[in-house]
């Protein structure tokens, strides 16, 4: 500790930048729940059940099942059963058996849910400007932090794992050095940069 930070009586421990950071992720997401909130009711859902709905849509088409929606949201089986039970009686999702395994049954998106949940996904306006304060530069180098604290959260257990490019078996990393396009994706044959780094992309295939 510094002289004047020792005299200003401050403790590096309590008030290090990574608890700054904490503090500051804490009041976004404060913003972001709020938010949440509003745009669920304004559908007549509860948040838990629009989350359900970007869930099923994140994932594609083949649906998921119901401990796996469970899992994607770090709910009780009974939380995410009673929520698909009222999206079902809303006509927004359906019940069909897994594709991947014929005995199994999948959660999908019907048609009006597809429909809602597009509603539901999109960010307001005041969110994407807040966003939009940030350079190309400052979003980039944000969008990978954002990547290292979710994978560092994940490989504790502590929130669930979002199929992100960075553990998809489609994902070459520095494939092309020095180049503003450094990765590769086997899935589209395309490079990328860091700034399109998926965190939910439906074409995902974990390592």
């Amino acid at each position: 500790m510094n002289t004047d930070e020792s005299k200003n009586g401050l403790n590096l421990c309590s008030d290090s930048t990574e608890q700054r950071i904490l503090v500051g992720l804490s009041k976004i997401s404060l913003a972001l729940k709020s938010q949440s909130w509003q745009d669920a009711g304004q559908q007549g859902l509860s948040p838990t059940q629009a989350q359900i709905l970007s869930l099923l849509e994140a994932n594609g088409s083949e649906g998921m099942r119901l401990s796996a929606v469970a899992k994607g949201l770090a709910v009780t089986p009974a939380t995410a059963s009673d929520a698909v039970r009222v999206l079902s009686e809303k006509g927004l999702v359906q019940k069909i058996r897994s594709p991947e395994d014929g005995r199994a049954i999948a959660i999908t998106l019907t048609p009006k849910g597809k429909s809602t949940a597009a509603e539901t996904s999109c960010w307001s306006d005041l969110f994407l400007d807040a966003v939009g304060e940030l350079s190309e530069l400052e979003q980039t180098v944000f969008l990978r932090g954002l990547i290292k604290m979710i994978l560092k959260l994940q490989d504790a257990g502590q929130i669930p794992i979002s199929k992100m490019c960075m553990t998809c078996r489609f994902f070459q990393a520095n494939r092309y050095p020095n180049s503003d396009r450094p990765h590769h994706c086997n899935f589209v044959d395309a490079p990328f940069g860091d700034r399109n780094l998926h965190l939910e992309c439906p074409e995902q295939i974990a390592m």
